[in-house]
């Protein structure tokens, strides 16, 4: 059981959104860290500061779902994979940028609470859009 959670590659959906969520939960620790560290050391506009944490965070999960969850692909292009997989992650980056924006703004919650909730919501928009558009492939291929 453990080997079928954590090293098999797999297509199963359910083990991989297992795996995602320490991908995720990496990805997340260095976006939220870089959000803190720019915004309240280097004075970056928060906003700002969301992007670009947001890319960094963007980019470690990039390489660890290659290494680990994705190992099976749709494209043979790994340039064409980057360019579709930034694609989603920009996507993921407006929703991030609306989420944090209107609870920030709007509801006036704290910066931080608003990356919270924009992390759980656009943690399954990339998982999905990821899972169906890039990796869909069949085990054994």
């Amino acid at each position: 059981m453990i080997k079928k959670l954590f090293i098999k590659k797999t297509n199963n959906t359910l083990i991989q959104l297992f795996r995602y969520s320490f991908v995720g939960g990496i990805a997340f620790i260095v976006d939220i860290s870089s959000l803190y560290l720019l915004t309240e050391f280097a004075q970056i506009y928060y906003l700002i500061s969301a992007a670009l944490a947001f890319l960094l965070g963007l980019t470690v999960n990039y390489i660890l779902s290659i290494l680990w969850i994705f190992r099976l692909r749709v494209f043979q292009s790994r340039s064409l994979e980057f360019t579709i997989f930034t694609i989603i992650g920009i996507l993921g980056l407006i929703l991030n940028e609306i989420i944090i924006w209107f609870s920030t703004e709007q509801l006036k919650l704290y910066y931080l609470y608003s990356k919270l909730i924009s992390t759980f919501i656009v943690y399954f928009w990339n998982f999905f859009a990821r899972k169906y558009i890039l990796y869909r492939g069949n085990v054994g291929k």
